[in-house]
């Protein structure tokens, strides 16, 4: 019952939104998926998945998208 309440609020339409959000602060950054994941030490499949919602996005990495877009972590937020 729990996997099943989460997994509807990842795609609930405010979180479609702080992805869609983060996906064009990458683009306005003029960042590739691979060069966000090469600063985060991590695979590209690592942002295709968060920007696709087939991973959970959490406080502390929106922070350091927010670092690494130039962006107040509220711009995901509104």
């Amino acid at each position: 019952m729990i996997q099943t309440i989460m997994s509807k609020s990842v795609y609930s339409k405010d979180y479609k939104e702080i992805i869609e959000r983060l996906r064009k602060a990458r683009v306005e950054a003029d960042l590739s998926q691979q060069a966000v994941a090469d600063k985060l030490g991590k695979p590209q499949s690592y942002i295709s998945k968060i920007e696709s919602g087939e991973r959970r996005l959490d406080v502390a990495e929106m922070k350091k998208f927010a670092t690494i877009y130039k962006k107040p972590t509220d711009y995901f937020l509104k």
